[in-house]
């Protein structure tokens, strides 16, 4: 991930990066207001100048897909959380991106997502062996954060599963345990704040049966929690859900995924489905005092899974971030 800083250089001198010039003229001033209004927006974030968007966006230009370019722009452009490897060291990937973003005078996105036990052994199944192996990749997770400014969505999945029963009950108090060591770990970096996931509201459609896991698993000592994390749920449906939960937590602060919610959700699918939408691009401006940002936490483009023709979970998958592109109406 070192090529990060690299690609910041590169993609400057090439003229590639997302200021560039286009056909003079009132489409050209369109353009630029546009994108000066998207970076006013998502200023706080840093963009990733090496993502997969981006790789695929600068290799289209290159074989003269200038249309489908322009169209991966609207994602390639955007800032999106980072997903380090689980089971490997973090560290690498962590560090290169806090360094490039403080850099930036920008906040780095990341998940964490490592969890023993990871997805109930469906498409993301995995993460770390077992607690010892857990507490080791979150120190260095941590360690690489350093003092940068950085926000950490963590463990998508990990309470819901408790609550859902998808996750054996053996299991439930050390996961607990586990989600509060890790909030407690990262919180000592001084300008990190970390949200723990906790599902959508087509998944636990009552929001209270969430608040007793969530606060065994020290949401309390986090700067919040996170809602709709690589699932399709509108803005409004999401916002309402997350509102009631934070009254039930005493006022707790939320962000909610908009990567791919443009269109909502299609009955009945949940992986890949075919026919969404970008949905609104990442901002700290929510209009709720509650709501801290509506973010990209899910990576659009990447697969979640082996279903519909994708590849396997985590895999860039370039036509279906180009129909996400395309659908977009933001």
């Amino acid at each position: 991930m070192s090529r990060l800083i690299h690609t910041l250089a590169a993609l400057a001198a090439l003229g590639l990066t997302a200021g560039c010039a286009s056909a003079p003229g009132t489409d050209e001033a369109a353009a630029v207001a546009s994108q000066k209004a998207r970076a006013e927006a998502a200023s706080d974030f840093w963009i990733d100048p090496a993502s997969s968007a981006a790789t695929q966006m600068h290799m289209w230009q290159r074989d003269g897909r200038t249309k489908d370019a322009e169209l991966l722009g609207r994602i390639a452009e955007e800032p999106i959380a980072l997903w380090p490897a689980g089971e490997t060291d973090p560290g690498p990937t962590v560090r290169a991106a806090t360094a490039s973003a403080s850099g930036e005078g920008r906040t780095a996105l990341f998940v964490a997502y490592d969890i023993p036990h990871r997805d109930c052994g469906q498409h993301s199944a995995g993460g770390a062996g077992d607690a010892d192996a857990y507490r080791a990749w979150i120190g260095k997770f941590a360690d690489a954060l350093g003092s940068g400014k950085a926000l950490v969505v963590l463990e998508p999945d990990a309470v819901s599963h408790i609550v859902d029963g998808c996750t054996p009950a053996e299991y439930h108090q050390e996961r607990e345990r586990l989600l509060g060591e890790a909030i407690v770990r990262l919180k000592q970096q001084p300008h990190t704040k970390v949200y723990l996931d906790a599902g959508n509201p087509s998944w636990i459609r009552e929001p209270h049966k969430l608040v007793g896991p969530l606060k065994r698993a020290g949401v309390e000592r986090a700067d919040g929690f996170a809602l709709n994390v690589s699932n399709f749920q509108s803005d409004a449906r999401t916002k309402a859900y997350g509102l009631d939960l934070s009254r039930a937590l005493g006022g707790k602060h939320f962000v909610v995924d908009t990567s791919r919610n443009g269109n909502g959700p299609l009955e009945g699918a949940w992986c890949n489905p075919p026919g969404r939408a970008l949905g609104t691009r990442p901002t700290t401006r929510t209009g709720e005092k509650s709501l801290d940002a509506y973010l990209w936490i899910k990576r659009p483009g990447e697969s979640d899974g082996t279903c519909e023709g994708g590849p396997d979970a985590g895999q860039w998958w370039p036509e279906y971030a180009l129909e996400l592109a395309r659908n977009s109406k933001a």
